[in-house]
């Protein structure tokens, strides 16, 4: 598993820069972000619904994955010197 996400980076980076922000403008995940942080996605009445948060869960994953496979990749560089 630890080598998957330390040689995975270039799809994680790809799935990050097409579905991580798809649609472009803006990008779609930034809204969402920006929606969950100042407070609304929890709001009964402007709430998130359960699709909304199945959105940001899909355009999130490839973002989380590289995040994780930068450290793991810089973990490891370190460990080899």
């Amino acid at each position: 598993m630890k080598n998957q996400l330390k040689n995975n980076w270039k799809l994680f980076l790809l799935a990050s820069l097409t579905l991580g922000l798809a649609p472009f403008n803006p990008p779609h995940i930034w809204g969402k972000l920006q929606w969950i942080l100042g407070g609304n996605a929890f709001s009964p009445e402007h709430g998130m619904k359960s699709a909304d948060w199945f959105d940001v869960l899909l355009h999130g994953t490839p973002w989380v994955l590289l995040l994780i496979s930068t450290i793991v990749n810089i973990l490891s560089y370190k460990v080899k010197k």
